[in-house]
Formats: C-alpha cells, sequence, structure tokens
C-alpha cells in the first residue's frame, strides 16, 4: 500500500525531528504531529521557528520547508487518528516510579492509552508504528488491545526504533546508519506492511540501509544498542578513576584503545557521566526483562554500568568538596552546563542536576549558566528529585544568562556540558573576576591543564 497520510502521538525529542525529516522528503504524504500539551503545539507552530521547542541544530531549516505544506501539529488528535494510514507511537516511556518494577521497568500507560484511543477512533485499518523504545514484546500487547477493544478494523503493528543521538539528530535522520523495521515478516500482510514503511524511508535513506527483521529482534535491537554504548562511556570512566591513582592520563589511554581497529574510538570520551533519556532507561529496562525471565548473572552484568556512571557523578561533586577544604558551605560554585550533552535543551538524567543536588547538599551555593536550557527547566530538575523544598532551591541556585556572570565571585567553576562556547570563553577574564584561590574542574575535558596554569586556576578534571 502506498501511504498517504501518517500521523504521529507525541511531539516531543523523537516525534517531532523524525516527522519533520519524513515531511521534508516525503512532500506526497501529509504528516500530522498530535499531542495533548497544548503549549508544546503552539510552540511547533509558532511563527519563529526559532522558537520551537525541541534545540536541534538543522532543525528549524526543516520545519520551516515543510510546516503548512505538509508538515501539522494540531491537538485534535482523534481527527488526525481517522485520517491517517500509518501512526507512529512516539510518546514517553519513563522507567516505572511505582509497582511491580519499580525502578527498572518501563512504565508503558502512555502507549496502553495510544491503543485504546487508536482503537476507539478508527474505522479504516492502520499500521501502527512502536517509535518509542519499549520492552520486548510489548507490539504483542498493543496488538491485543488493538484486535479486542477496536471496531473490528485490521491493524500491523510495526517496530522502527530510532537511533538518534540528540544534538546530531537532524544529520542521524538524514544520513543513518541503518533504519530497522521490525513486523509480521511471515505473513503476506504483515510483509505489506513492512514494505510500507520501508517505501517511506527509501524517498531519501539506501535501500541496504533498510533492515527488516521480526517485531522482537526490532524491538530488542534497540535496548542492546544503547545497553552497549552506555558500557563503553562507564568502562571509560572506571577507568579514570585507575589513571588518578597510578598517574596515568586517561586521554592517553582512551586515544591508545581508540586506536585498536576491533574496538574503535567512538564513546570512549572520559566524563562526568552520560545521561539523557534513553542510556539510563533502557538498561534498566534490559535488566528488568533478565531478571523477570531469571536471568539473575546478565542483570547484574548491565545493572553494574548505571553503578559505575552514578558512581561517577558523585565522585565529580565529592572532588570540589575535598578540593575547597573539604568545605562548600557557604561558597559559590558556578556550573557551566546543565544539558546532558551539547546542542540540545533536554536536560534528563543530566550529570548537572547530580553534582548540583551533592553541592547543595552540602550547603553550596549554585549558579548555574547554560545557552539552551530554561531556567523553569534547572528549577523543575532540582523539584523532581525531592532533595528540598522547591522554595530553598530557588533560594540557593540561580540561573543566569552568561558564562561570565555565573563565574564572578565564584569559588569554583565546574564545566558540565560540552558546549563548543566554553572553548572559546576568555579564562583569563574568568579567572580575574573569582575569588581567590580558584578551581576549575573540568567534567567534559574540554580544557587543557596547561592553559590553566598558565593564568592561575588549579585545575582538576575526571581522570587528571
Amino acid at each position: 500500500m502506498k501511504i498517504k497520510n501518517i500521523c504521529c502521538i507525541g511531539a516531543g525529542y523523537v516525534g517531532g525531528p523524525t516527522m519533520a525529516v519524513i515531511a521534508q522528503k516525503c512532500p506526497e504524504i501529509n504528516v500530522t504531529v498530535v499531542d495533548i500539551n497544548e503549549e508544546r503545539i503552539k510552540a511547533w507552530n509558532d511563527k519563529d521557528v526559532e522558537n520551537i521547542p525541541i534545540y536541534e541544530p538543522g532543525l528549524p531549516e526543516v520545519v520551516k520547508e515543510a510546516r503548512d505544506r505538509n508538515l501539522f501539529f494540531s491537538t485534535n488528535v482523534d481527527a488526525a487518528i481517522d485520517k491517517a494510514d500509518m501512526i507512529f507511537i512516539s510518546v514517553n516511556t519513563p522507567t516505572k516510579t511505582y509497582g511491580i518494577g519499580k525502578g527498572m521497568a518501563a512504565d508503558l500507560k502512555y502507549i496502553e492509552l495510544c491503543a485504546r484511543q487508536i482503537a476507539r477512533v478508527s474505522k479504516t485499518d492502520k499500521i501502527v508504528v512502536e517509535k518509542s523504545t519499549l520492552p520486548v514484546r510489548t507490539a504483542e500487547a498493543l496488538k491485543n488491545i488493538l484486535d479486542n477493544t477496536g471496531n473490528g478494523v485490521n491493524y500491523q503493528i510495526l517496530s522502527n526504533p530510532e537511533f538518534l543521538a540528540e544534538g546530531t539528530a537532524v544529520d542521524d535522520l538524514m544520513d543513518p546508519d541503518r533504519v530497522l523495521i521490525g513486523g509480521d515478516i511471515d505473513t503476506p500482510a504483515g510483509k505489506d506492511a513492512v514494505e510500507a514503511l520501508v517505501d517511506v524511508y527509501a524517498h531519501w535513506v539506501p535501500r541496504e540501509r533498510l533492515l527488516t527483521t521480526n517485531v522482537w529482534s526490532s524491538e530488542l535491537s534497540k535496548l542492546t544498542a544503547n545497553a552497549f554504548l552506555a558500557q563503553r562511556v562507564s568502562s571509560i570512566n572506571a577507568m579514570s578513576e585507575l589513571c588518578e591513582k597510578t598517574g596515568a592520563d586517561v586521554n592517553e589511554v582512551s586515544k591508545a584503545v581508540g586506536m585498536d581497529s576491533r574496538i574503535g574510538s567512538k564513546f570512549l570520551k572520559s566524563s562526568v557521566g552520560f545521561g539523557g533519556s534513553c542510556f539510563q532507561k533502557d538498561i534498566l529496562n534490559l535488566v528488568y526483562i533478565s531478571k523477570s525471565f531469571g536471568l539473575n548473572e546478565v542483570a547484574d552484568y548491565w545493572e553494574q554500568v548505571i553503578i559505575m556512571n552514578d558512581h561517577q557523578k558523585r565522585r565529580f561533586a565529592a572532588k570540589i568538596v575535598q578540593t575547597l577544604f573539604n568545605t562548600v558551605s557557604g561558597k559559590k560554585i558556578a556550573l557551566l552546563g546543565w544539558a546532558f550533552k551539547k546542542d540540545t535543551n533536554d536536560t534528563r538524567e543530566s550529570a548537572a542536576i547530580y553534582v548540583a543536588d551533592y553541592l547543595l547538599n552540602e550547603q553550596a551555593e549554585i549558579v548555574v549558566y547554560d545557552p539552551k536550557v530554561k531556567t523553569e527547566q534547572v528549577y523543575a530538575d532540582l523539584d523532581y528529585l525531592n532533595s528540598r523544598s522547591s522554595e530553598e532551591n530557588r533560594t540557593r541556585v540561580k540561573v543566569v544568562n552568561t558564562p561570565y556572570e555565573a563565574t564572578e565571585g565564584a569559588h569554583a567553576v565546574a564545566v558540565l556540558t560540552e558546549w563548543n562556547e566554553f572553548k572559546a570563553l576568555d579564562w583569563q577574564k574568568v579567572y580575574d573576576e573569582m575569588l581567590k584561590p580558584a578551581f576549575l574542574f573540568d567534567g567534559r575535558r574540554l580544557l587543557e591543564k596547561e592553559t590553566k596554569k598558565k593564568i592561575g586556576f588549579e585545575f582538576y578534571a575526571i581522570g587528571s
């Protein structure tokens, strides 16, 4: 079948950019992105495309070209479902905070709500595509809901996991390593549904990069890919601590290891820890699935990746306290960067949140600067931890508009997001306006120790 109308439920970090690129590359297909969050949809429809709610380099230009031509953003979910031939489900699947699987399993309540809404509205056959990261065999649950609570129409369930890195999402969509499409490839109807989605991506992705599998393999491949990447980060971070004890340089170790063609150089940069919505959530999901099948050794193996990541965040924060004479009470600590990585305004599981929380527990005064993260988001992230009252967070944490305002009068500066602008700062000016003695903690290893020595900083970096 030829797809003429696509609906995507969820206008977040995955749904918005993915649908914008599909609309740009497939001008004959109408793409409607729906969300019940009115403010988010309003932002996607803002006349100034620079105000769209997701910050990704290159995304405003894509949205500007396709919006109101064949790309639409709406809160009318029912109308978009009814019209669509193909429906992407791209809603949040956070880690459960209650009940069975608390702290590990994926919370699928939003997926179920989507399925029931699709079943209630649909009057014609639909292809339903899992775009959210989901546990293995979620497609089976989706199909049971759709087949048993709907209007007797036929559904085909596909898995099409995203492999996007925030900050490079548009490039990842335009030129993907692979596009994975899982479906019921053992039946004619399932094959037709898979081929329909293949045809959409084939507008711009070479056919050899379009991989088709059964739906279970597709679902598990996403979790596995993120687990492998996160494992590499935790592995080099574990070695960074050993480097400190032995006098080795973790950058030199990383370079030597990365030049081995069997290993490769990517995801071997020591840092204060990985963040983002995917790595931790997906690994915990993998741990929970393994435990549910009684594979305790497998679960323990992957859980150690999370343990190492949490340790690295605590270790970095503790190093700040230790260096400032074992007390930061009443001292001003400037945090440069709040997003979990550069070129995104996403703060989910950002290391900066946990470093700030640790320092606040030690009675520090925190000043934050990030070029893309809004003040309200910083406070919301701290409030979510529930470590102290919302009022106290707003009293003891200040969000400012320039890095120089953040560092002025500070006892220490911690670089926590690898924004390019931090490399270009006038560090002599920063040092001159700080309290002395001055300390710089580079959690992202952006800056050279020698440069800091020249202007008087005492310099500390993970693995230095």
